[in-house]
């Protein structure tokens, strides 16, 4: 299995200035809504055709979604290819930090 995180983890994370490897599966219109500024998207949708994206990173990838459902079965996608992740629980729904819109 493959570790989690909570947001407020997240954030304190973001805060201490961590360079993560943050990548938001949801769909191009849910980003637009709103997302963590240093947050990238991939969505699951495109995923497995931008699955090197993500290979090339040495950090674990963080994934994000809506509410943790979507993130947590692109890591069970991503941890059977031996590509290490981590699942930030309760997703951009328990997300208190700041967000930023548009692309």
């Amino acid at each position: 299995m493959y570790p989690e995180i909570t947001t407020t983890e997240l954030a304190e994370r973001l805060a201490k200035g961590e360079k993560l490897n943050l990548v938001d599966v949801r769909e191009r219109d849910e980003w637009q809504e709103g997302h963590i500024a240093e947050a990238r998207l991939i969505p699951m949708s495109e995923l497995a055709d931008r699955v090197d994206e993500l290979k090339a990173d040495e950090e674990p990838v963080i994934l994000i979604c809506r509410s943790g459902g979507r993130s947590g079965k692109v890591c069970d996608y991503l941890h059977a290819q031996g590509i290490p992740v981590i699942n930030v629980t309760g997703g951009m729904l328990s997300w208190m930090g700041a967000t930023v819109s548009g692309e």
